[in-house]
């Protein structure tokens, strides 16, 4: 592997966008609604168990945060979305620091791939298809991370494919690689893409 996995740490958890790093760093951007398991995909990434806390409370963290992974690049944790309990003000709050971090980033430019969760039972909502439909029009590259599989049974899992790739807000060809962080299925397709698109 290109990079040393064990050599990560959470840089900061940037409750603003003047918050955000400026270093000269790759960034991978992990999107998804709150509780489709963006805590549990960095830490199966990254190998650890709880650099990234996992949430009783979906939705409580609003905050994009920037792991530091070998000094090579950042993976960024964005504000998960679609809590529905959430009040005016925090949903205010996680849609500018979301755009912020698309449109008020000093490093945008660096920003390569953005892996887009999607709960495999359920496939696309509503909000995922926004977001979605938002880095179709910025024309920012993405793959689909389709989470909680280990939950699904073949005959599920065959509806749940054919769920996900037949959304018409999801390009044609965009990988899409079944994730459980229980049992780490995903993972090296996962660090696959990312090098991909990162070119490290």
């Amino acid at each position: 592997m290109p990079i040393n996995t064990q050599n990560a740490s959470l840089r900061i958890s940037a409750g603003l966008p003047r918050q955000f790093p400026t270093d000269k760093m790759v960034q991978v951007a992990l999107s998804g609604r709150s509780n489709v398991g963006k805590s549990s995909l960095v830490n199966t990434l990254l190998g650890r168990k709880s650099l990234a806390r996992v949430s009783s409370s979906p939705g409580k963290t609003i905050t994009v945060n920037f792991y530091d992974v070998d000094k090579k690049l950042f993976l960024v944790d964005l504000p998960g979305y679609g809590f529905a309990k959430r009040s005016a003000e925090d949903k205010k709050t996680w849609s500018s620091l979301t755009d912020g971090y698309f449109t008020n980033n000093p490093n945008i430019d660096l920003l390569k791939l953005v892996v887009q969760l999607v709960d495999s039972r359920i496939g696309p909502t509503k909000d995922d298809e926004m977001m979605l439909d938002f880095m179709n029009g910025a024309d920012i590259p993405y793959i689909i991370a389709a989470t909680k599989s280990d939950k699904l049974n073949k005959t599920e899992r065959e509806k749940s494919a054919e769920l996900i790739s037949s959304n018409g807000y999801i390009l044609p060809d965009t990988p899409i690689i079944y994730f459980s962080s229980l049992k780490n299925e995903g993972k090296n397709e996962l660090w696959k893409e990312i090098f991909r698109y990162t070119g490290l």
